[in-house]
This record gives C-alpha cells, structure tokens and sequence, in this order.
C-alpha cells in the first residue's frame, strides 16, 4: 500500500536503521559533515550484533546501540521495541541504510511517509533481495539505484528518486553492484538533504521535494 497523502516539513534530524558494514551510514555522516548540510545522523541503530557500521557512527560521535529480534520474544515484541527505540531520538527522518529486515507497524505508523530506503535496481523493476543479479540475469542494458519510502510490501513505496548505471559487456553481479553503491551513495546523501531542506509531500504514489 502506498504511503498515505500528506506533508513533511523540513528537519534536521536524521536517524539511520543498518545491518552491515555502514557504508551508506558513512556517505550520510559525511554529508552532514559539509558546511551548510540541512541534516544530522543523531542514531544509528543495529538489528544485530557485530554491525560494523556502528563503529562508524561512534567514531563520529552519533549515538550507536543494537535492537537484536534475537533478543525478543517474538517479531511483534521486536517492533515495538524499535519503534520506541527510534522515537527516542526524535527523528524528522529514517533512512534503512542496508537495513536487512522488514519493519513493522509500530515503525510504519509512528512515522508514515518519513521512512526512507534504497535499492540496486530501477523500481519496479528487479525488486527484492537480488536486484543486481536479475537485472544481470535478465540482460538489461540499463539498471541503477531507486530511493523510495518504505510501506509495508517489499520494495513496493512510491518513489522519491532515481539514477541510472549503465552495464557494461563485461560486468559481473560484483563489478555492477559496486558501480551501483557509489551512484546510490551520492543519490541519498543528496535526496536526504534536499528533503530535510525543502519538506516534501506524497500524494499517492507521487512524492514532490520542496
């Protein structure tokens, strides 16, 4: 289901859900390290131990913990919890930044239309977790990364951006996914900031910056 009508005012606050290494985690506190950027990475939260990436947010100073599903006694007690875990920081926007996991009503209705993700592929095209390999797979001359809000499907929300990457004749699913990552690294640091500048509106599955 699309994210409902409505309009976002500008904000700086930015919090950041990851699984990994960080890396679009680290684009975003770089861009907020620029003079004049329209945002700050105040949390960065982990749905595992060992997430490299908050290493990364600790040596920048932005507070870094671990909502761990294992740590529950099921899916539904797991939402709540990080849903109360986010609202503490008070966030004007939520990025999943390689966020490996399907977020939850809690997160969902607390913060409809202010939850962003990004994916390898053009949407709708090659949604899911092998976007990169089907693209390959199904012999497109053209893919790229899409930024888009978060619903409650995979990879279904309206999309707020997109960038195209061109394949080569020689790529592989490495090669072309490494391409990809620093084209989406750009496309969210910009994204991020032009919304938390300007404000943004959804209209259905339309989403208007400024």
């Amino acid at each position: 289901m699309p994210a409902e009508s409505g309009s976002f005012s500008p904000g700086r606050r930015v919090a950041v859900l990851l699984s990994g290494a960080g890396t679009l985690l680290q684009a975003l506190l770089d861009g907020a390290a620029q003079p004049g950027c329209a945002f700050d990475v105040v949390a960065a939260i982990a749905d595992r131990q060992g997430a490299a990436g908050l290493d990364r947010a600790r040596q920048a100073g932005v507070p870094a913990s671990i909502v761990a599903a294992s740590g529950y006694q099921d899916r539904t007690a797991w939402n709540r919890a990080l849903a109360e875990r986010v609202g503490g920081f008070e966030p004007d926007l939520i990025v999943l930044a390689g966020f490996m996991r399907l977020v939850g009503e809690p997160l969902l209705t607390a913060y409809h239309g202010r939850i962003l993700n990004t994916h390898p592929a053009l949407l709708p095209a090659f949604a899911g977790a092998h976007g990169v390999r089907d693209a390959l797979a199904y012999g497109v001359k053209v893919t790229g990364c899409s930024i888009i809000m978060v619903d409650a499907g995979i990879d279904t929300g309206p999309i707020v951006a997109q960038r195209a990457v061109e394949v080569r004749q020689d790529d592989d699913e490495e090669t072309l996914h490494e391409r990809i990552k620093v084209v989406e690294r750009a496309l969210l640091v910009e994204v991020v900031g032009r919304m938390t500048k300007a404000g943004w509106s959804v209209d259905g599955r339309t989403v208007r910056i400024g």
